[in-house]
């Protein structure tokens, strides 16, 4: 009975303490910590959430003016422009664009085939290669001069596509989907000679000297006699499945030809002999974005400089030394083609389908535009996107 009493009253007093403190509990003030709130996964379903890199700021939009130098004429577009030698830096262009005249190339791109060759112009013809490895010759009049299908005998249509162009003096560098790099009479287009890449030939060849580079299977670069097409030398890069269509075309100084590849590595070579000299890498991811895994390099390398600039599919940009490959400097910027610098800039078309402006000393953003993404703006029909190219600066003040 005592024993009993006792627990009673212990029970007792501890509700009354209970009680008392949680009457204390309720007298205090809440304290509310101050700033937005934000869900705790939105750095996850955001990219632009996603903490800058190592001193970088986010920063808005600057008016900041650009000396971009007198614009100047050109009857030819030959390469790629990753080679200074081969970028006109500053084109002229007329202040009203409008049609002139358009004609059929061969096969557009479809589910399993697509165009990656840019157009190249030379000696008042326009060269293009279409979804199916035909070559076109079209006068800078519009009138067709010639075709030829590069299909290898021993292939079926459609079972090869993309590829790049390169026009030298009177032959066409031409790199098709089926392992194959030719050189065709710009004239007729009869074909002076052919080499097998043992991989994939989408990659744009680049011609410097009596040598021309070319990448196939996004992990192998080659030099091959102009002349002839024998093979100089290769040199190997780290191979990756998670590429985009169209290797880079290799960017040429006078003693370095520099490669990029599908796993993002970027690598420096002697000009004369391959022999490897530097190697670096474009790396990084968008948080929370499933294209952010394709680590290829979609900005094929660009010196301007003494500097190489090289993008991924993923949300990097980076500047390279040319002579050394050390880096001087990354933004959180991918770019989907090559960039185009000049003046103290450098412009872009980002992966999030931005034109962009960075700094070309640190690479930070002056300003970005957004570009048309998604055909359909309803969500459950955002499935084809718009396609850019470029970008080109031209016709400037």
């Amino acid at each position: 009975m005592i024993q009993d009493r006792n627990r009673g009253t212990a029970l007792m007093l501890g509700g009354a303490v209970t009680a008392l403190l949680l009457l204390t509990a309720c007298a205090e003030e809440e304290i509310y910590l101050p700033g937005k709130r934000e869900p705790v996964r939105s750095i996850l379903q955001d990219p632009e959430l996603a903490a800058p890199l190592d001193g970088e700021e986010d920063t808005v939009n600057t008016s900041r003016p650009i000396a971009l130098g007198a614009a100047t004429n050109n009857a030819s577009w030959t390469h790629s422009i990753g080679t200074a030698q081969y970028r006109t830096t500053h084109p002229a262009l007329r202040g009203t664009l409008q049609p002139v005249w358009s004609v059929d190339i061969g096969a557009g791109d479809s589910r399993k085939q697509r165009i990656t060759a840019d157009p190249v112009v030379a000696g008042g013809r326009v060269f293009t290669l279409d979804a199916d490895a035909h070559v076109t010759a079209t006068s800078t009049s519009g009138q067709t001069l010639w075709t030829r299908d590069l299909t290898p005998v021993n292939d079926r249509s459609g079972q090869g596509t993309g590829g790049g162009l390169a026009v030298d003096g009177d032959t066409l560098y031409v790199s098709v989907g089926y392992g194959v790099l030719a050189a065709l009479d710009v004239t007729t287009g009869g074909e002076r000679w052919s080499q097998k890449l043992e991989a994939s030939g989408s990659g744009t060849p680049t011609i410097y000297g009596d040598l021309v580079y070319v990448t196939s299977g996004d992990d192998t670069g080659w030099a091959l006699d102009k002349s002839n097409g024998r093979i100089e030398w290769q040199v190997g890069g780290s191979s990756s499945v998670n590429n985009v269509l169209g290797a880079p075309a290799p960017a040429v100084t006078d003693q370095f030809v520099i490669f990029a590849y599908g796993t993002g590595e970027v690598q420096g070579v002697f000009r004369r002999g391959g022999l490897p000299r530097w190697n670096a890498s474009v790396v990084g991811k968008r948080p929370g974005r499933a294209l952010s895994s394709v680590s290829d390099v979609t900005s094929a390398p660009v010196v301007s400089g003494g500097t190489v600039y090289v993008g991924n599919h993923s949300g990097r940009l980076a500047a390279l030394d040319a002579e050394s490959g050390q880096r001087r400097w990354t933004a959180r910027d991918g770019a989907i083609g090559p960039v185009w610098p000049i003046g103290d800039s450098v412009f872009a078309i980002t992966d999030l389908n931005e034109l962009v402006r960075l700094d070309a000393a640190d690479g930070r953003r002056v300003w970005g535009i957004p570009l048309p993404n998604f055909v359909k703006e309803k969500p459950l029909r955002q499935s084809e996107v718009v396609a850019h190219h470029g970008p080109v600066v031209a016709g400037g003040g």
